[in-house]
C-alpha cells in the first residue's frame, strides 16, 4: 500500500530564500525543455511525403526524448554552474516531469485520455519541486534532512504509521508557506480488505441540499464552506482589483486572497477526510452513484457543486 502524509515546514529564511531560487531555477529549466519539445514537434509531425508542395524542411533530428534531454544536463552545469546548486535527483525529475506532461498530449493516459496542450509556467505556477528517493533516516524527531538544503523543522501534527518507508518528498509553496508531502509504502499491507462482512454493506445518494444520504437514512448535512466564506472572499478580490498592476500592494492583496481561498479548500478538505472515516469505520463496502461531475460543473449548479467537492470526495 502507498499513502501520502503532508506536513508544514518551518524553514529559516536562509532555507526560504534557497527554495525560492530552486523553483526559480526549475521553473526556467521546464520551460526551456518543453520547448525543446514543441520545437521538434512543430518540424518533425508530418512526415516527408505528406509535405505541401511548397514548404520549408527543417533538418531532421531525433525526438527529444527523456533520456537525450536527460543528458543535457551536465553541459547546462557548465554552462550555467548555479544550476549546480540543486540537488541531482531534483533536477533530473523536471526531465520526467516534462517527459509525462507532453506523453499525455500526443498519447493519453493509461486509458487513452489525452490531455491539452501542456503550457509554459510562469514563475508564481511553478510551486512543487520532488525528490525521487530519501533515505531511511532522514526523519529525526521534528527535522527532516533534505540534500542540499539541509535539516529543516516540521510540524508533526500525526506520527508516520509503523512499517511504511518514506520513498518520495515532494516541497510545496502555498499561500501560508512550505509544506513537505512525503510518499510511504508498505508493501505487506493490502489495498483492499480480505475479510468483508456481507451484512456491512451501505449506498450513498450525494445531493446539493444534503451532503450525503445513506440507504439506511443517515444524514450528512453539507457544510458550504464557499458560500460562508464568499462576502469575506469578495472583500479581499476588490482589495486586489483596486491595487496597480506590478506594484507590491497588489502582490501582498494577492496572497491575502490565496491565504482565504486556502482556508477554504482546508476545511473542505477536512470535512471530507472526517465524513469519509466514519462511513469506513462502519461499513466495508460503500457504493456511490456515477455522477457526471464535469457536465454539472457546466451548469448553473457549478458553484454549488464546486463548493461540495464531489470529485475530492
Amino acid at each position: 500500500m502507498r499513502i501520502a502524509y503532508q506536513y508544514k515546514l518551518r524553514p529559516t529564511k536562509v532555507q526560504a530564500a534557497e527554495i525560492d531560487r530552486w523553483l526559480s531555477m526549475l521553473c526556467a529549466q521546464y520551460n526551456y525543455l518543453l520547448a525543446d519539445r514543441f520545437n521538434w514537434y512543430e518540424q518533425n509531425r508530418s512526415p516527408v511525403n505528406a509535405c505541401p508542395l511548397v514548404c520549408h524542411l527543417p533538418e531532421l533530428r531525433d525526438n527529444p526524448d527523456y533520456y537525450s534531454q536527460k543528458k543535457t544536463l551536465p553541459e547546462l552545469k557548465k554552462s550555467h554552474p548555479h544550476y549546480g546548486d540543486i540537488y541531482s535527483q531534483v533536477l533530473q525529475d523536471v526531465v520526467k516531469r516534462v517527459k509525462v506532461t507532453f506523453d499525455r498530449f500526443l498519447k493519453g493516459d493509461s486509458n487513452g485520455k489525452k490531455s491539452g496542450k501542456p503550457r509554459f509556467k510562469s514563475r508564481s505556477r511553478y510551486k512543487t519541486f520532488t525528490y525521487p528517493q530519501m533515505k531511511e533516516d532522514c526523519l529525526q524527531d521534528n527535522l527532516i534532512n533534505l540534500p542540499k538544503l539541509g535539516l529543516i523543522k516540521v510540524v508533526l501534527h500525526r506520527q508516520l504509521p509503523t512499517g511504511f518507508k518514506i520513498k518520495t518528498a515532494a516541497v510545496t509553496k502555498k499561500a501560508d508557506g512550505y509544506y513537505i508531502t512525503l510518499s510511504l509504502e508498505d508493501p505487506t499491507v493490502p489495498t483492499v480488505k480480505p475479510d468483508i462482512n456481507p451484512e456491512s454493506i451501505t449506498g450513498i445518494d450525494l445531493g446539493l441540499k444534503e451532503f450525503l444520504t445513506t440507504s439506511e437514512g443517515e444524514v450528512v448535512a453539507i457544510p458550504k464552506h464557499y458560500r460562508k466564506a464568499q462576502k469575506r472572499n469578495i472583500v479581499v478580490q476588490k482589495r486586489v482589483s483596486r491595487r496597480k498592476k506590478g506594484s507590491k500592494g497588489r502582490q501582498k492583496a494577492v496572497k491575502q486572497l490565496g491565504r482565504q481561498h486556502k482556508k477554504v479548500a482546508d476545511k473542505r478538505r477536512d470535512f471530507h477526510f472526517k465524513t469519509a472515516n466514519d462511513l469506513l469505520k462502519k461499513y466495508d463496502v460503500i457504493v456511490h452513484e456515477g455522477l457526471n461531475i464535469k457536465g454539472l460543473s457546466k451548469s448553473k449548479l457549478a458553484k454549488s457543486v464546486h463548493d461540495a467537492g464531489w470529485s475530492s470526495f
